[in-house]
């Protein structure tokens, strides 16, 4: 198969699709690899380094596109690069489908088998493609949330861990997942006073035996939230509904029970965010406020540290890339792969984003 990564095209995004190792990898499995100019600068990947892997490097994404079967991505396609699709590609990247109709709509008319990273699973029902970025993206979302505490970034003038005799950030974090775990272990390392809430009580037992009571938990209701939020000083969105948006779990009129100059990071931003007034931003202009609430919700938060983030991404795509290309749509035959098309023939496949879009 022939098979391309591109440059990304977000703002600030400049984590890559294949590493040379991963090129090396499917030209020794017989395949053909084409490289856009400069795709991997954005981390210190010289073109000569792809070229030494056997991959051959094409000017610019129309002759990866032109020129391949299989793109490999890292972030959703923009317009222009959705008008380079056609029937006979398989894009293999991050989707995120349920919140953005205009990417779901262009990929339905471009015919091509869009599988995205986030919907893959495992044998214990896991997302081994998402859990790299949700890493990240939960230790970044502790460490900008204390950083927009800080009286110059427009916060309450709050260090997160306090000092002897001055009390801590109070942390809330709504979801149990691999973010939201990530997340109040770095927050419980710079010694917030950190409560994690999630609806699974086993999920809960199981928190907080890792932690040791370093961690609060408490099972997640509207109540619960309403009732902790006049203390909080820092809100963390890790709510994840695989393939689908995400619950708005904080609304406009619960702004008003916070302390100005609060935070709410919304790690689950990519599938449409978990607070109400959340809205995509970039890591130009990170931030914006709504009734005194500090907002935080960058839609590509491992792409501040592109270098650590494609390494761990690249780890665990590499053996979908390599059955996908040894196999073509055969290899959809694995029902954890299958989980991963959103998008088939023209139609919109993945019931959680056929749901969002009912």
């Amino acid at each position: 198969m022939r098979v391309g990564t591109v440059k990304e095209i977000k703002a600030q995004e400049y984590r890559v699709g294949l590493t040379p190792a991963g090129a090396h990898e499917l030209v020794a499995h017989g395949h053909t690899v084409l490289v856009q100019k400069g795709a991997g600068l954005g981390i210190g990947i010289t073109d000569a380094a792809y070229e030494q892997a056997g991959a051959k490097i094409a000017p610019d994404a129309a002759a990866v596109f032109a020129g391949t079967d299989m793109v490999v991505k890292v972030k959703e396609p923009q317009a222009a690069e959705i008008a380079l699709l056609e029937p006979r590609h398989i894009l293999f990247t991050y989707l995120h489908l349920a919140a953005d109709k205009a990417q779901t709509m262009g990929l339905v008319k471009s015919g091509a088998t869009a599988i995205a990273y986030e919907t893959v699973t495992d044998r214990d029902g896991g997302l081994p493609l998402l859990a790299p970025m949700s890493q990240v993206a939960g230790r970044m979302a502790a460490q900008m949330g204390a950083q927009y505490l800080l009286k110059p970034n427009g916060g309450r003038g709050l260090l997160m861990g306090g000092v002897p005799g001055v009390f801590p950030a109070r942390v809330g974090i709504l979801g149990g997942g691999v973010s939201g775990v990530h997340a109040a272990e770095i927050a419980a390392g710079m010694r917030a006073d950190v409560t994690l809430f999630d609806i699974n009580a086993p999920r809960l037992a199981a928190l907080d035996a890792q932690f040791g009571g370093a961690v609060k938990t408490e099972y997640s209701s509207r109540k619960a939230i309403l009732d902790f939020l006049p203390g909080a000083d820092l809100m963390i969105g890790c709510v994840l509904r695989p393939g689908a948006a995400a619950p708005k779990l904080v609304r406009r009129e619960d702004l008003k029970l916070m302390k100005p100059g609060a935070v709410l990071v919304d790690v689950a931003i990519d599938q449409g965010g978990c607070f109400e007034t959340s809205r995509p931003t970039t890591h130009d202009a990170p931030v914006f406020t709504v009734d005194g609430i500090i907002h935080y919700c960058v839609a590509n938060m491992p792409g501040a540290a592109p270098l650590t983030s494609t390494y761990a991404l690249t780890a665990v795509t590499l053996p979908f890339v390599l059955a996908l290309a040894d196999k073509g749509l055969e290899a959809l035959s694995d029902p954890h792969l299958a989980e991963g098309v959103n998008i088939r023939d023209g139609q919109i496949v993945h019931p959680a984003v056929k749901a969002a879009f009912a």
